[in-house]
């Protein structure tokens, strides 16, 4: 058996715990850490490699979603509060000291003090912790597609409203979906970018209630349009870097530094899409880049994994990495 879904949320850490280290720094100040991308280490620290939030609201959200299928079926009123107090009892952990995003940071803490979840959504905002966390949704067994869909964005609203990160997360996790399905990495933009033109007007009022009357659209299906096509914009991007893509050069100068949403989605889906033969290469090249290296290595790994499986991992990875029970427990969960 493949085991896509350990195979995803360890790749996921991985990256994470690869570009942890390289987050923020210049390729020359990288290459000065490291040496070359291809032979670059897998970070420890008292035998431990070290994630950072990427991967600890992933499991925040797996786990949440776990609590919320032990009720039955999954829809917006099931899933909420369990992840909702996921995420918060992770804005408050003690561990939650591995420079966690702004936007995150302030939409727990608004959730915490309850009320509807619409109003601590930070509807400016599209940064990409919307869909670093989301690749669990790619691979909970038994979700049709309208929930997966509903939960993907519902998943990324409670933090980031921004029409953009919604539908960068509905995408990341169907890219998840595909892969681990088995589908070919030489079809993946193209079924990409095929869900994406047909989502462009449909607004999620079944799992997103009125936070799009908290933007400045003439309709929610004009503010889901908004997204959907900035989107498109990226996937049209990643598609002309692949036609001359440069392994040896810095990822981002193809298709963006991932800080936001649609970009961290179409750089994760080039370091992939490079080198899909080569797990461990993806996740070094991903994270030897001079943007959000974390986060689009953690999706890179993501990607790679679901495709290729948990044997794609060298075993003392596996061996090290922070939060491994809860990893694989999530992936023994959710392999099929």
């Amino acid at each position: 058996m493949k085991r896509a879904a350990t195979g995803a949320l360890l790749g996921l850490a991985f990256g994470d715990a690869m570009g942890f280290p390289t987050e923020f720094n210049s390729m020359a100040q990288i290459e000065a850490k490291t040496g070359p991308w291809r032979s670059m280490p897998l970070p420890l620290a008292s035998g431990r490699a070290y994630v950072t939030d990427d991967t600890q609201m992933t499991l925040a959200l797996g786990e949440g979603l776990l609590d919320a299928l032990a009720g039955g079926p999954l829809t917006a009123a099931r899933m909420e509060p369990p992840v909702r107090r996921r995420f918060v009892d992770w804005c408050f952990a003690d561990d939650n000291d591995r420079a966690p995003g702004g936007t995150c940071l302030r939409a727990c803490e608004a959730l915490s003090r309850g009320g509807r979840w619409q109003d601590a959504s930070e509807i400016g905002s599209k940064g990409c912790g919307a869909n670093m966390r989301v690749a669990p949704l790619g691979l909970v067994p038994g979700l049709d597609a309208r929930q997966r869909s509903g939960a993907a964005q519902l998943q990324a609203a409670l933090t980031h409203g921004h029409p953009t990160a919604l539908a960068a997360a509905d995408l990341t996790a169907e890219a998840v979906r595909l892969l681990a399905g088995g589908a070919e990495p030489a079809d993946l933009v193209p079924a990409l970018t095929a869900y994406a033109t047909g989502s462009r007007s449909a607004y999620r009022a079944d799992w997103l209630g009125d936070l799009a009357a908290r933007a400045h659209d003439e309709s929610p299906a004009a503010f889901a349009a908004r997204g959907w096509d900035a989107c498109l914009r990226a996937l049209g991007r990643l598609e002309e870097a692949l036609a001359d893509a440069d392994p040896e050069a810095d990822p981002c100068l193809a298709t963006g530094a991932g800080w936001v949403a649609e970009e961290a989605l179409a750089t994760g889906l080039y370091c992939f899409l490079m080198l899909a033969d080569d797990p461990p290469a993806v996740i070094r090249r991903a994270a030897y880049s001079s943007g959000d290296s974390d986060s689009v290595a953690a999706l890179s790994g993501a990607f790679a994994g679901a495709y290729h499986g948990a044997d794609a991992w060298p075993g003392d990875w596996v061996r090290d990495i922070e939060y491994r029970e809860r990893l694989l427990a999530l992936g023994r969960a959710w392999d099929v």
